[in-house]
């Protein structure tokens, strides 16, 4: 390498996923029978709404649509978004100025991370979390803080303990329910609580909220609480709800002067979202319930044929987990890392072990469900034919 690497980039590491997929396409790629069952990342498989699909069709055959576009999203877009947060969460945002769309939410979290934090500042980052918290913060030269989470006290955070340690230099909290990756579901009391810890301490309360569909009877927003967007915002998309991961669709909600500030950072990065890609989103968010009642019957048969291989595993686990992942402990005594390394190697299917998230994950394993009833079967086979 000609110059050296930004200072930067030092503590931060190739994302795991994207390490061991290449680990799982060399093991496919050297002449095995079948190949390896992939139980790791939560990308669903399913397909989109079919409306949606034909607004993408139908509108890239358009003349005129094919340039850049505004940076702000086209308005029938924010509107779709205002009106779902308003159907779905009981949630009143401007369209105009308190909505902010993304190409992903994982998009969101740098992008909000430059936005508000300076080399030196502190950010809460809870564990087990998703890892690009802290990645994104080491990015923008800050520092992650981390607050547990832990199964006694419901994988939610411990804010009386957390009102006993030293906050300064603590700009931001990053929050995520229902939680990735403990399945723990969404709580109103917590989120209200959060806004006040947010008030109280000058902390802006960052809200990751893409799993509030899946396997939920309820769907809980933090900005329904009154005063929510003077110390909060919250990052959603379409991957998860609505199968479409790949067309990276998000948006942040906030308000007028959050989004403003975020809008400033993502206008240096890109040149607006693809026009029949929008167009198709607007049709994807008025999809109503029978849509996601049909998404969730289907995984809930994925999170019983899940729940055999880990029983089979001796893995103790929450039947009732909401979002895409099953996160279980393992007996006392085992490895994660050596339990999926053997499972990935012998039986030709992988599981991701806990340690990823975080600490509080080491003794953990998790399971995708974005994988059809058939495959977790084959791999349930496939693992009861090694131990």
């Amino acid at each position: 390498m000609i110059i050296s690497p930004a200072q930067r980039t030092g503590d931060v590491r190739e994302y795991y996923f994207s390490t061991k997929n290449r680990e799982i396409a060399a093991l496919n790629a050297d002449g095995r029978t079948e190949p390896v069952i992939n139980l790791g990342i939560g990308s669903p498989d399913g397909t989109p709404p079919s409306a949606a699909i034909d607004a993408l069709v139908e509108n890239a055959r358009k003349d005129g649509v094919h340039g850049y576009q505004s940076y702000t999203g086209i308005p029938e877009l924010r509107a779709a978004f205002a009106s779902w947060y308003k159907r779905w969460y009981g949630v009143s945002l401007d369209p105009a100025s308190e909505i902010q769309p993304l190409t992903g939410s994982k998009e969101g979290i740098l992008i909000t991370s430059l936005a508000f934090l300076n080399k030196g500042d502190k950010v809460l980052v809870p564990d087990p979390g998703y890892p690009t918290y802290s990645s994104a913060s080491r990015l923008c030269e800050a520092t992650p803080v981390y607050y547990d989470l832990i199964e006694e006290k419901g994988w939610q955070p411990d804010l009386d303990a957390l009102e006993k340690t030293d906050l300064t230099g603590v700009k931001m909290m990053w929050t995520n329910y229902p939680n990735m990756p403990t399945g723990a579901p969404a709580d109103p009391g917590l989120y209200e609580r959060l806004v006040d810890f947010g008030r109280s301490h000058g902390i802006l309360i960052c809200n990751d909220n893409p799993y509030s569909f899946i396997l939920t009877e309820e769907h809980h927003s933090i900005l329904s609480v009154p005063g929510a967007k003077e110390v909060c915002l919250e990052l959603n998309s379409l991957s998860k709800a609505h199968n479409m991961a790949g067309w990276r669709i998000g948006m942040v909600a906030s308000s007028a002067d959050v989004v403003k500030e975020i809008l400033k950072v993502k206008s240096q990065l890109d040149s607006g979202m693809f026009r029949p890609l929008q167009l198709a989103a607007v049709e994807a968010l008025a999809q109503g319930p029978e849509w996601f009642e049909k998404l969730n019957a289907e995984y809930r048969r994925r999170r019983v044929a899940a729940g055999r291989i880990f029983d089979l595993l001796a893995v103790s686990y929450n039947h009732d987990s909401q979002g895409l992942f099953l996160w279980g402990k393992v007996p006392e005594g085992q490895d994660p890392v050596a339990v999926s390394d053997r499972l990935l190697h012998e039986a030709g299917v992988f599981i991701t072990p806990g340690f990823v998230f975080g600490r509080n994950g080491r003794d953990r394993l998790r399971i995708s469900l974005c994988a059809p009833v058939e495959r977790l079967e084959r791999a349930y086979e496939k693992i009861k034919a090694v131990l």
